[in-house]
């Protein structure tokens, strides 16, 4: 075994970031309350307008704690959380933490079908979701075991004068639910919080199950991840020994979703576990995202390439000073050699002293394991890995270890690997083995090189995956929810590149009756897939076709769809000419 290939010391500041750290030994929840204790006074997050220091932070977490053990949440029992960025998300992730129950956090733009299915995966005692979902949680609630739905809304969290304005527009929209609803209003809910005085914290070990993400399935199934506090507590104290020049009261413009690990490893538990600021954004624009890096000075940013490319378009954004700057990441996707050289000379002509630093990662790591080091870019590359991780290239699905330079599978060992995946032995297995070393290797199935000086350059992906807007759309799971409608036969997901998502999705079908393939089957399949697949995944476009390319070995050839495709756009620029 090389040891650069395994183990590479961090090569991030001036060299002195030690190979090796020390880490929090407790909860999530215990870490951000000893930084409460630390900074109580500190700015913990702002959300519309309003702040909210540490010492009120835990005030609130303690509050959710007791309401949890009040409707009988325990230790061990999972919770659905299906909010944006909001403090009723912060404080309910940090109040499951501290009762001892898990928090399944999933995206609250799921299709019912999706929502069930998560509901069920977790068995998920209660959830929590915002108003304007009710109608989702309520059509599938009998089909799951959940006993409590409490309903939050933004509007709770606004100050008057923001709350006056909101409820005037985007407020008018949202369908009132019912008075006799079966659910517990999150007014309500905090309120229960007088009936429990005492008992409702349970200590929490480092390898205890706290969050549960989950990521699609390339057989079409999502598969829950059980991510522990000692994944997300080592993952918080890599990003900061990554990162020397953060400290207390930097803030961080938090827009990546709290379902996804670079939401919330990065952008929440990272800076309140080191005594961080999060401004918390509820639902990305470009626009909205400028404006709030402007208006707070934002230290950090962190965000996929479709970002980048879309503040780039801004023209509100050109006189603005971004010396403030100290940190720009990019990851969930590949930042292409030109996107990068854009976006630095836009850091640049903004006053900024900084360039894009390029990461990589899987949620079953939580989030990032490599980045570039904060003095010292190669070109293409994603960086070198973190402390206490460590990286190899072998041949696919091996653990033999190709030389420097030569293209093989992404392996990565360390901290933040995950427990395993959520009632899937066999997948665990898969996904994760043990080799020789004693360590525990994550088989990404992305594929990549290493160079002598252990910088690692991402290649592609051997499993078969669309990433649209920074997100990871497994095209099997697609496919499974079309091909079950009576009208379908058979059909093949893929990705058209897009020049704001990256990707987007289209879908071809087969139908049972060729003579049916016209715009009103089209609108009865669009209009089934808004029901049972989430927004970000939504195919923008499906084409009928009589029959689909097949490989020798009569598998639908996939590639075959997506030359043809490049090769129409093409056309049409040519004809555009």
């Amino acid at each position: 075994m090389g040891d650069i290939k395994v183990k590479t010391p961090w090569l991030g500041h001036t060299g002195d970031v030690p190979m090796h750290l020390d880490y929090f030994n407790g909860s999530m929840c215990d870490r951000v309350e000893y930084i409460a204790r630390k900074y109580p006074n500190n700015i913990a997050y702002d959300f519309m307008g309003r702040s909210t220091t540490y010492k009120e932070l835990m005030i609130k977490v303690q509050t959710c704690a007791r309401s949890l053990k009040t409707i009988g949440v325990r230790e061990g029992d999972r919770v659905t959380i299906a909010l944006p960025n909001c403090p009723q998300a912060i404080c309910m992730i940090y109040a499951c933490n501290m009762i001892g129950a898990v928090a399944s956090v999933i995206h609250p733009l799921s299709a019912e079908k999706e929502i069930e299915f998560f509901l069920n995966e977790s068995q998920s005692v209660t959830a929590i979701t915002l108003d304007q979902f009710y109608n989702k949680f309520e059509n599938i609630r009998q089909s799951t075991k959940v006993v409590n739905i409490i309903i939050a809304s933004i509007k709770d969290e606004l100050s008057k004068t923001i709350k006056a304005g909101y409820m005037l527009t985007e407020g008018r929209n949202i369908v009132r639910i019912p008075d006799d609803a079966p659910v517990i209003r999150w007014k309500d809910f905090i309120r229960l919080s007088r009936h429990c005085f005492y008992n409702y914290r349970v200590e929490r070990k480092n390898d205890d199950t706290a969050i549960i993400l989950y990521s699609g399935g390339t057989t079409g199934t999502p598969k829950g991840i059980e991510l522990t506090n000692y994944n997300f507590n080592s993952f918080a104290a890599q990003i900061a020994a990554t990162n020397p020049m953060l400290r207390p009261g930097d803030k961080m413009l938090a827009a990546m979703p709290l379902f996804h690990g670079f939401g919330l490893g990065v952008c929440v538990h990272s800076m309140l576990a080191n005594g961080g600021r999060c401004i918390l954004i509820p639902r990305f624009t470009p626009k909205s995202y400028a404006k709030d890096l402007v208006k707070y000075q934002c230290n950090f940013i962190a965000g996929v390439p479709t970002l980048y490319e879309a503040l780039l378009r801004l023209p509100d954004i050109k006189g603005a000073n971004l010396s403030c700057l100290k940190g720009v990441f990019s990851g969930g996707d590949s930042l292409s050699v030109e996107l990068k050289a854009k976006f630095d000379k836009f850091l640049y002509d903004h006053h900024a002293v900084i360039q894009v630093r390029e990461g990589y990662g899987t949620t079953e790591t939580v989030n990032a394991c490599c980045l570039t080091p904060v003095n010292k870019f190669k070109e293409a590359s994603i960086g070198v890995p973190f402390p206490d991780t460590y990286m190899k290239i072998v041949v696919p699905g091996t653990d033999e270890e190709v030389p420097y330079g030569t293209e093989g599978e992404i392996l990565i060992a360390g901290t933040t690997v995950m427990k395993g995946y959520l009632n899937n032995k066999e997948e665990t297995d898969e996904t994760i083995r043990t080799h020789a070393d004693g360590l525990r290797w994550v088989y990404t199935g992305d594929l990549g090189v290493m160079d002598e000086d252990g910088y690692v350059y991402f290649k592609g992906r051997a499993k078969r995956m669309i990433i649209s807007s920074g997100y990871n759309v497994y095209p099997a799971q697609i496919e499974n929810i079309v091909d079950a409608h009576e009208l379908v036969h058979m059909s093949c997901a893929i990705g058209v590149p897009d020049p704001y998502k990256m990707q987007k999705i289209k879908v071809f079908v087969v139908l049972n009756d060729p003579k049916l393939a016209n715009d009103e089957t089209k609108d009865i399949l669009m209009s089934y897939c808004r029901k049972n697949i989430a927004k970000y995944s939504m195919p923008y476009d499906i084409e009928f076709r009589t029959e689909l390319p097949k490989t020798g070995v009569g598998k639908i050839a996939y590639r075959v769809l997506e030359e043809e495709e490049l090769a129409k756009m093409k056309e049409q620029e040519i004809l555009k000419k």
